[in-house]
C-alpha cells in the first residue's frame, strides 16, 4: 500500500453512484507506477498499475473494447 501523500483525481467515467475510481496522475508521470484507488475507501488499498499497462487500459475504455456494465 501506498503512503506517500498523492493528487487523486476522479475518473470521468465514475458516476455519480458512489463507484468512483481515482489515480493520481503527477506520481504517474515521476515513476511510472499509477497508482489507483476505490474513492469510498480512501485510506484502503492503492493498486500501483505500471503507465504502460494503465494506458493500454484506458485506450480499451475509450474504444469500448470492455464492454458496459
Amino acid at each position: 500500500m501506498t503512503t506517500e501523500p498523492h493528487n487523486w483525481i476522479k475518473s470521468s467515467y465514475s458516476g455519480n453512484g458512489g463507484s468512483c475510481v481515482e489515480w493520481a496522475p503527477a506520481h504517474a508521470s515521476a515513476d511510472g507506477i499509477v497508482p489507483v484507488r476505490d474513492s469510498k475507501a480512501p485510506r484502503g488499498p492503492v493498486l500501483n498499475i505500471p503507465a504502460d499497462a494503465f494506458t493500454t487500459f484506458v485506450a480499451g475504455v475509450k474504444a469500448g473494447e470492455l464492454g458496459t456494465v
